[in-house]
């Protein structure tokens, strides 16, 4: 079964080809061969020894209560083997009649009475076995329902390599990574994909990287935007039609001056896209209690912030932008996950990132310091500014005033933004709340199924 999968190019040998003793496990391998589902689970498997070994393996109950309800034909089959050999026998001994007649035949051709009657003998006896051997053979590997199981333990074997295809392609482990990988480490790999905190949720995190890189090829460094109206100011490069033709009458040069110095020009007004950031990515990632509460769909609130968190690692290397990820509760419960953009990140260190759940109450003071004096640390190392922080939480904490005040003098110096998404609590994204007074772009994040609910996050970070 393993070259059956692994093997590119594939050929089952005829029937007739066969030892009698090797039919049944013919039956079951060209039962298995010939099922619907055999070629699909090929495309995973081809070239692949560690997706054709695990095919075996998902097939091998299967295989085993097929071998287990094969006894009987297995042992018709070993019959038929020995039958096949006496006829062989037999064979041999008409030759060898045969030839015992020809030495002792005279000049006329007669051969002696005895002689005669050995090699007639000899051929009834071929004959018999002969005939023995070809029934024996044609009943040897005869299993009923041998064909509806085997098409079934294929379809299983094919679901079973498909899951763990798209549960390695969710967490961002390319092919070429997997056949580089020695065989344990993947197995390892694996079995912790599907018995980890998040394993429910591949196919969320799978969806939330795919929308982020389609939200990437629209995203953009600066543009004037879609016209939305006309509105006041003093950008020359937006004036509109009638406020240059006042330039071109003498008389109005005067009041178009007095107008642009109070900036009560008429210009175009538009909606365009953010200038985006060129410092590290930090997201902020709330792991208090509440945050294992589901909402709509059975999605809990820690598996949505994840699933954004990994596909904003994926954004700030696809940047070449350091990425940080700051997990945090309480005041004094917080982990710091470090993703430098010149390194790459293995994917147990990914795992390590998406599995830790603190526990415990909310303190956004804690994460968000932390996440300032990584930026400042960044601009004394590389003077690099402009640096972006996504709040993901769901919960509402106080601030002190001295700890608000630091907060922005070094914002005003460093220009880094501050995204909040408040995760299955609207009441945190509420104006007035403390993250609305915090966040330069906050949302509400409701629906929990929904991953294009920060959609245009990826387009401005």
């Amino acid at each position: 079964m393993f070259p059956a999968a692994y093997k590119v190019g594939l050929r089952l040998r005829e029937r007739t080809e066969m030892d009698p003793s090797r039919l049944v496990n013919h039956q079951v391998v060209s039962a298995l061969v010939e099922s619907p589902d055999f070629a699909g689970l090929r495309r995973e498997t081809v070239g692949d020894p560690y997706a054709a070994a695990l095919a075996v393996l998902a097939q091998s109950g299967a295989l085993r209560r097929m071998l287990e309800c094969s006894q009987d034909a297995q042992g018709r089959a070993e019959r038929a083997a020995r039958t096949r050999r006496a006829a062989e026998g037999a064979a041999t001994a008409v030759a060898e009649a045969l030839r015992q007649a020809a030495e002792e035949a005279d000049e006329d051709g007669g051969v002696p009475a005895p002689t005669a009657d050995a090699l007639h003998r000899a051929i009834e006896a071929a004959e018999a076995t002969g005939s023995a051997a070809r029934r024996a053979a044609q009943d040897a590997a005869a299993v009923p329902g041998l064909r509806a199981a085997a098409h079934r333990a294929a379809g299983e074997a094919a679901e079973a390599v498909r899951e763990e295809a798209v549960l390695m392609r969710a967490w961002g482990v390319g092919s070429g990574e997997l056949e580089r990988m020695p065989y344990a480490r993947r197995a390892r790999l694996a079995e912790r994909l599907r018995a980890g905190r998040l394993a429910r949720w591949a196919e969320l995190i799978g969806r939330f990287r795919q929308m982020a890189d389609g939200e990437r090829a629209r995203k953009v460094e600066s543009a004037t935007g879609e016209l939305v109206g006309v509105t006041l100011g003093d950008d020359l490069s937006r004036l509109i039609p009638s406020e240059l033709a006042n330039l071109g009458l003498p008389g109005l040069r005067a009041v178009f001056a007095a107008r642009y110095a109070a900036g009560e020009l008429m210009l175009y007004d538009s909606r365009g896209e953010q200038p985006t950031g060129r410092g590290a990515v930090i997201a902020c990632v709330d792991t208090s209690h509440s945050m294992y509460a589901a909402g709509p769909g059975g999605v809990t609130r820690e598996a949505w912030s994840k699933a954004c968190a990994l596909a904003l690692l994926d954004q700030a290397r696809h940047a070449g932008r350091d990425f940080v990820g700051i997990l945090f509760s309480a005041e004094d419960r917080i982990q710091v996950c470090r993703f430098p953009a010149g390194r790459s990140a293995g994917i147990e260190q990914v795992l390590d990132f998406a599995e830790t759940f603190l526990g415990g109450g909310t303190s956004y003071q804690a994460p968000l310091t932390v996440a300032r004096e990584l930026l400042e640390e960044e601009f004394d190392d590389t003077t690099s500014t402009r640096g972006d922080i996504v709040m993901i939480t769901d919960d509402e904490c106080g601030v002190t005033e001295e700890w608000t005040r630091g907060w922005n003098d070094a914002r005003r110096v460093l220009g880094f933004r501050l995204f909040g998404l408040a995760v299955g609590a609207p009441g945190a994204a509420e104006a007035g709340s403390v993250l609305d007074a915090l966040c330069d772009n906050l949302r509400s994040i409701e629906d929990l199924t929904d991953v294009h609910a920060a959609a245009d996050l990826f387009r401005l970070i």
